[in-house]
């Protein structure tokens, strides 16, 4: 029977096989470590990612099946590109992380509480300073209304949090990303759990050893996007003949 494994921080981070995780929470591997950059880019290289509330230890995962989303694929349905046209949206990358990390917290949807807490959210800003975590941000008459942000390394975008303070905002954020991975030339999106909502995007289920094909062998950086350009990448898929569910 597979066990959990405290992680001592004074060892490093060395996580045991995703194969020992758990099925019952599904994907329970590790506790304990630390949440510093060397400990986060580690998990991430295996399809590992922290999970836990206030009060709780740091709990690792790698959950079955992964819900992943294939850079450009995201769907745009005619309700949504219908709103798109009747509005002014803008899109940004990296220009407010901060701001983005905070609302992701703060969330309104997140009856439960929030996972992000500022233990999590310290992390993710030095990840962020350190050029592996990013923020895709949706405007709208200068006004921030919503956006998501993740790590990446390879060629792959390790999805975190997305929120939205207007209608359809973080759909438009998601639309961003994937057109963003897809012109830098990343392989895939993780999303990590299943919801309907991911679902109406786009991303799909796919098994552990399916997904950990994709993990990166190497640390390497995304590229950077210019903002102007990724705004008319998402206004050329936005604008496209529809393809994509109702």
């Amino acid at each position: 029977m597979p066990q959990l494994h405290w992680l001592e921080p004074q060892l490093g981070p060395l996580f045991p096989s995703t194969r020992q995780a758990l099925s019952e929470p599904n994907g329970l591997l590790a506790v304990g470590g630390v949440l510093s950059t060397p400990w986060l880019l580690e998990a991430y290289r295996h399809g590992i990612f922290p999970w836990f509330s206030e009060g709780e230890p740091i709990l690792w995962w790698s959950p079955t099946p992964r819900m992943v989303l294939l850079p450009g694929t995201a769907h745009r349905s005619r309700t949504l590109r219908k709103q798109f046209r009747a509005s002014q949206i803008q899109i940004s990358v990296n220009r407010c992380f901060d701001a983005v990390i905070h609302h992701c917290a703060q969330n309104d949807l997140r009856s439960g509480g929030t996972w992000i807490t500022e233990p999590m959210t310290r992390a993710y800003l030095g990840l962020h300073h350190d050029g592996w975590a990013h923020s895709v941000e949706v405007h709208d008459g200068g006004r921030l209304i919503g956006g998501l942000y993740g790590v990446a390394i390879g060629t792959v975008f390790f999805g975190e949090s997305m929120f939205s303070l207007s209608p359809s905002a973080s759909k438009y954020a998601f639309v961003a990303l994937s057109e963003w991975t897809r012109r830098q030339g990343l392989e895939l999106i993780d999303c990590q759990l299943y919801n309907p909502y991911l679902d109406s995007l786009g991303a799909h289920l796919i098994d552990r050893p399916t997904f950990e094909k994709y993990l990166p062998r190497a640390l390497s950086r995304l590229s950077l996007l210019d903002s102007s350009v990724l705004q008319q990448l998402f206004e050329q898929k936005m604008r496209a003949p529809h393809d994509d569910r109702c």
